[in-house]
């Protein structure tokens, strides 16, 4: 059967730009792989159609002779086959490294191809510390220790003995990785020998059990700003595991959890207390004195007061802690019904009981009820 024209096979122009051409043979491959479409018979033969296009459209000197002499020019040039399985070099494989990355096996599942293992970032962690009540009004300075992974100090993360070192892997010859067939594919997968590194350990750490790692704990000071609220978290960065192979350590996650309050609770920003206060104050009005996390508050009660009533003292609150601003002290005053009333108060009582039913004038009520 006569060949297609490469740019026919990805839809693309000939004017089109790498990046176009990419473009088209990515939705060509996520189309037609035969590992994503096996009711078709046909994926198979159009999946190798258009990696056959690519790698030729996608290599700019290749696609300069394929522009100029065709087909023909490819063959002659020995750039060029027929075959699809030649197109499967190492110089082929970063073609498509480029453009797939991992999706079908490609890029670092390869291996090392001699390179060794590459670096890898080391975990993040996270750690929940708890705050009362009062530390995040007013922002607190605490120790935080952490426990995490670090490379062994004894064989630096190798694994092994100081003065022995490990052996080559004879399955993978020290690439960390094999290949196998899959169809048309050949897809590399790490060694099962020496799980991916390369390496045989012969003669293991004794501090770390060969493992490369150990357990360190480190005590942090961490600030805790003016206003942080239960859940929040705190980003450190480079404080968490320590990385593989020189990569990057990870980052330290705090969860911050406030813990409640005797006499104060927090909505949004606003610190709420609840004010008791008696008969009398409520009806008379008065000045009280309450201590908040930041000083002494005077609450002025009006004169008539009902249980629920709102006295907010602005700016008393909690800070925003992403911005500007602060909440309110809110203030709800809740009267308190008397108990364990002393013989003088019971009498008071009573008078006021009579005055009460006088005032509302309930004829209603007997003597022995005024009595009462």
């Amino acid at each position: 059967m006569a060949k297609r024209d490469y740019y026919e096979v990805l839809g693309a122009p000939r004017t089109a730009g790498i990046d176009e051409i990419k473009k088209a043979y990515r939705q060509m491959a996520l189309k037609y792989h035969p590992d994503r479409n096996q009711a078709d018979p046909q994926a198979e033969e159009m999946f190798k159609e258009a990696s056959e296009a690519y790698s030729v459209l996608g290599n700019e000197e290749k696609r300069r002779i394929y522009d100029q002499y065709g087909f023909e020019g490819l063959k002659s040039a020995g750039r060029g086959s027929s075959d699809f399985s030649s197109f499967f070099s190492d110089s082929i494989f970063s073609d498509f490294e480029d453009i797939l990355g991992n999706f079908f096996g490609f890029g670092s599942s390869r291996g090392g191809r001699g390179r060794g293992p590459r670096p890898q970032q080391g975990r993040d962690i996270g750690q929940e510390i708890e705050l009362t009540m009062e530390e995040a009004y007013n922002g607190v300075e605490k120790e935080v220790a952490v426990t995490k992974e670090k490379n062994c100090l004894i064989c630096d993360g190798a694994g092994n003995e100081p003065g022995h070192p490990p052996e080559t892997c004879a399955q993978c010859g020290g690439s960390g990785s094999i290949r196998r067939n899959q169809g048309f594919f050949s897809i590399a997968a790490a060694c099962h020998v020496c799980n991916g590194s390369g390496k045989i350990i012969r003669h293991p750490c004794k501090k770390c059990g060969g493992k490369g790692r150990v357990m360190d704990r480190k005590t942090l000071k961490v600030n805790f700003p003016a206003g942080v609220a239960n859940g929040n978290r705190m980003r450190m960065v480079g404080e968490g595991e320590e990385g593989y192979f020189s990569g990057r350590p990870g980052d330290l996650y705090i969860i911050i959890k406030v813990a409640e309050d005797d006499h104060f609770r927090r909505e949004d920003n606003d610190l709420v207390y609840d004010l008791e206060m008696t008969f009398a104050q409520a009806a008379l009005g008065d000045t009280v004195k309450i201590e908040t996390f930041a000083n002494t508050e005077k609450i002025k009660i009006p004169p008539e007061s009902q249980t629920g009533k709102v006295i907010r003292i602005k700016g008393k609150g909690f800070k925003n802690v992403n911005s500007w601003g602060q909440g309110d002290l809110v203030v709800i005053l809740r009267v308190v019904t008397p108990t364990h009333l002393t013989r003088n108060e019971r009498d008071l009582f009573q008078q006021l009981k009579k005055i009460e039913i006088q005032k509302s004038g309930d004829s209603s009520r007997d003597d022995e009820d005024l009595a009462n």
